[in-house]
């Protein structure tokens, strides 16, 4: 008996978006900030390379240097070493009229929306448009499909004040899209939003990538994000590049401590009460084998329905910490086999349902 069932999960998987790759966008070479009066450096000797199309998500915790390196981005801050090329314009070396210039050609999206309280949704839209110097029908004519873009035909004039804080974040992402920027800076777009208006900013912002091919860099400290949207993750800790990877790969096989905590520490975990129980060697008739079925994106997919027909016997579900990331499935599942069963049934029954399978030993009692 199989004390739990499972709908086939590669079925029930989501559709994730892809990023099939090409020529390279943002590269970012040997960065380092230091504030002035600072002893330690805010950067510290940061690269990376950031592909055309491509979602790449930043994450780390308050203090981590996300907010100074985004900034060095459009250079919003000046970094104190090292470069950052953007389709091949080194922009350290843009004069001050030449930075304005290339600003037009990256949006960015704040978290706190920063519209102006006195101007209505639409004037808010097409007020950077303005101060461009486009002609009045041009412009009615961005704001309009922006406004369509963003869902928000309907409130256009309508108040800051009156607006929710979903709908202040899709002004902040049309007014960032104005002159139809190549490249989309996001600095924690989501952090001031509840869970459910997240995920709806969320499919605007995939929505935006794939239908205008723009390139997206954002910075979080939340896993839904990276989860959600992101074809890269690199993970920033103390001014320093820990990991890099494809979202899917960080998350199955994260290397450092910090980024295990950041992505989801359920996928290491014995449930606390399982522990007192457990033991190296099987202490009775009773004893039931404890084994992690790991699942880590390289081909295996949790299915408790062929489990069940393999291990004959009862077979219990003790914990199970599987999400699917970019069409993968990443986790753990603990099972508590039949007390018939020695371990060694596990490891050659077993181990071909699971990427990698362990057998954490016998749990006694009930």
């Amino acid at each position: 008996m199989v004390s739990l069932i499972v709908p086939d999960a590669r079925a029930a998987a989501p559709a994730v978006a892809t990023h099939a790759g090409g020529k390279t966008h943002v590269t970012i070479d040997a960065l380092s900030k230091r504030y002035s009066g600072q002893q330690v450096d805010a950067l510290h000797n940061v690269s990376l390379t950031i592909q055309h199309g491509e979602i790449f998500g930043i994450i780390g915790r308050s203090g981590a240097g996300k907010s100074t390196l985004i900034r060095c981005l459009n250079r919003l801050e000046d970094p104190s070493a090292g470069r950052v090329v953007i389709d091949g314009i080194d922009i350290s070396a843009l004069s001050a009229r030449q930075l304005v210039a290339w600003r037009r050609r990256t949006g960015m999206i704040f978290q706190h929306f920063n519209l102006l309280s006195a101007k209505t949704v639409r004037q808010n839209i097409e007020l950077p448009l303005k101060v461009a110097g486009v002609p009045a029908a041009a412009r009615a004519r961005k704001v309009d499909e922006l406004l369509a873009l963003v869902g928000l035909e309907a409130r256009q004039h309508a108040w800051p004040a009156q607006l929710s804080g979903g709908q202040k974040q899709r002004v902040g992402i049309a007014r960032a899209l104005v002159h139809d920027p190549e490249l989309l800076l996001c600095d924690e777009a989501t952090s001031a939003l509840d869970p459910e208006t997240t995920r709806a900013i969320l499919a605007l912002l995939k929505k935006i990538n794939q239908q205008r091919h723009i390139t997206i860099v954002l910075i979080t400290h939340e896993m839904d994000v990276v989860h959600d949207l992101c074809h890269t993750v690199a993970v920033i800790d103390q001014g320093n590049i820990i990991e890099r990877g494809p979202v899917w790969q960080v998350y199955s096989d994260p290397r450092e401590e910090t980024t295990r905590q950041l992505l989801n520490p359920d996928f290491q975990s014995v449930p606390e009460q399982i522990v007192p129980r457990l033991s190296a060697q099987r202490q009775n008739s009773y004893s039931r084998p404890l084994v992690r079925l790991r699942y880590n994106g390289q081909g295996a997919h949790p299915d408790l329905g062929v489990l069940g027909a393999q291990a004959p016997g009862e077979i219990t579900v003790l914990y199970s910490a599987i999400e699917w990331v970019q069409n993968k499935p990443i986790g753990q599942l603990l099972l508590l086999l039949d007390a018939k069963h020695e371990a060694q049934f596990a490891e050659r029954q077993l181990a071909n349902f699971a990427d990698r399978l362990e057998v954490l030993g016998y749990v006694t009692g009930s």
